[in-house]
């Protein structure tokens, strides 16, 4: 019988080859996909996310760590899909127009996919335009926006103007985050939410969606 308990401690350890081995031994033992991700991947990753933000961990240890919860995920997401289990939430995720800096953006992308959350990725450089595309098309229930250019964080503003004129402002909350951004600058652009760290993000869009 797979012990839930290595699997947490695998993904804490960042070991991703233990992780998929543990995850594909308990799929072969009938194991529910949905109390692995609830018992052992979330609660991991939350405990690596309170190991960051107290300085045990850093960005290395975190980054190995998420690849170890998606080795896992990989191997339950398609059981996930044939038992009907949702994620908690999704989040479209990028780093604004005019911008290409994408380590803050990945990671708070990674805490929020070991979080429990389907995550669309729009990468760097990221068109308005394509925020909107993820509100209509795929119905995302946060949206997470990402500068560290303090010449682009009009961006953010230009994305919210843009979901307000695609009349789907209000099918989505908008966090905002990076370094030279600040709680005042979000309210000043009318985002819903600031958080100067990738564990922060995950409360704010747990707290968005109801999940906190």
């Amino acid at each position: 019988m797979v012990d839930k308990k290595a699997l947490y401690q695998a993904i804490l350890e960042g070991d991703a080859n233990q992780s998929k081995s543990l995850a594909e031994e308990a799929v072969k033992e009938g194991v529910d996909p949905k109390s692995l991700l609830d018992e052992s991947m979330i609660p991991a990753m939350d405990e690596v996310g309170r190991l960051f933000e107290s300085d045990e961990y850093f960005v290395p240890e975190l980054l190995i760590a998420a690849r170890a919860m998606r080795s896992a995920l990989e191997v339950i997401k398609p059981l996930l899909a044939e038992t009907g289990a949702k994620p908690v939430g999704s989040v479209a995720i990028g780093t604004v127009k005019g911008d290409l800096h994408d380590i803050g953006k990945n990671l708070v992308a990674a805490m929020l996919e070991g979080g429990g959350f389907e995550i669309v990725d729009l990468g760097v450089d990221a068109d308005p335009a394509l925020f909107v595309s993820a509100v209509k098309e795929k119905g995302v229930n946060v949206v997470a926006l990402s500068a560290l250019l303090t010449t682009t964080m009009p961006g953010m503003k230009k994305v919210i103007e843009e979901l307000e004129s695609a009349g789907v402002r209000g099918q989505t909350k908008v966090m905002v985050g990076g370094a030279p951004v600040t709680q005042r600058f979000a309210e000043e652009i009318g985002a819903d939410g600031y958080s100067a760290s990738a564990t922060g993000a995950v409360a704010l869009a747990r707290q968005f969606i109801g999940a906190a």
